[in-house]
């Protein structure tokens, strides 16, 4: 028996070579997502900007219901639990607010909720699932959330630390305990702006070992990713050699 909407749940998915109709959809998608984007890149709105969100808005909101109704072929398992946890899980998401900004165009709101039109860059998020490169980063980025998380914490924890030493220090410095943290941050980061700086020895030697750790921190989840995406070539090809 036909199973209609398993084949719904192929065409959305990324095509397999012999698969003609999921292929051209996913160039379908692949092209409406980079002309989404284009209204990005002018200032205000005019018939043009407002005729592509349009069109995007409803290819991606056929997607996002497509996408929610197979959810229980996603997921691997027939429950209603699948379409809720599908809903929530990061790609999703994203679908869902690459589709918001319509709503800026649609109904007459406030123009502070115009901000709602930048939820237009959600939408590059969506080429994700269409390259594979993309598909095995984001792999290999959940399979080490757990070290980069706890990288992340340790990073906060360095800039507050850094912030008050460098607030009691400097008193005449900083008017507010944020623009130390805004000084650790920038500091740790290694761009450092120049437009707030030490002037004591003893603050100044601060910002030199915050700006050395800054190099170590970041070179942390980089060798993280780095090693992750190593194993998982690894793992493919040692599959396709078996």
């Amino acid at each position: 028996m036909y199973d209609f909407k398993r084949r719904i749940y192929e065409v959305l998915e990324v095509g397999s070579v012999g698969d003609i109709s999921s292929r051209a959809y996913d160039r379908l998608m692949t092209i409406a997502i980079i002309v989404g984007l284009i209204p990005l890149t002018m200032k205000g709105n005019s018939n043009y900007t407002i005729a592509i969100d349009l069109v995007t808005s409803v290819l991606f909101t056929i997607d996002y219901v497509a996408r929610v109704y197979t959810a229980d072929y996603k997921m691997g398992y027939k429950s209603y639990k699948a379409y809720i946890a599908y809903i929530f899980t990061p790609l999703a998401i994203f679908d869902f607010l690459s589709i918001v900004p319509v709503i800026y165009i649609v109904l007459p709101i406030s123009s502070w909720i115009g901000l709602l039109r930048l939820f237009r860059i959600f939408r590059v998020l969506k080429l994700i699932r269409y390259s594979k490169t993309m598909i095995v980063i984001a792999n290999v980025v959940r399979k080490v959330k757990k070290q980069l998380v706890a990288v992340l914490v340790l990073i906060i924890v360095y800039i507050i630390v850094s912030a008050m030493l460098i607030f009691q220090l400097e008193p005449d410095l900083f008017d507010t305990f944020f623009d130390a943290i805004y000084w650790a941050t920038i500091s740790i980061t290694t761009i450092g702006y120049g437009d707030i700086y030490p002037v004591t020895p003893i603050g100044r030697l601060i910002t030199m070992v915050s700006a050395l750790v800054g190099m170590a921190v970041i070179a942390l989840p980089t060798g993280i990713i780095t090693a992750g995406y190593m194993a998982e070539i690894t793992k493919k090809k040692s599959k396709y050699e078996l």
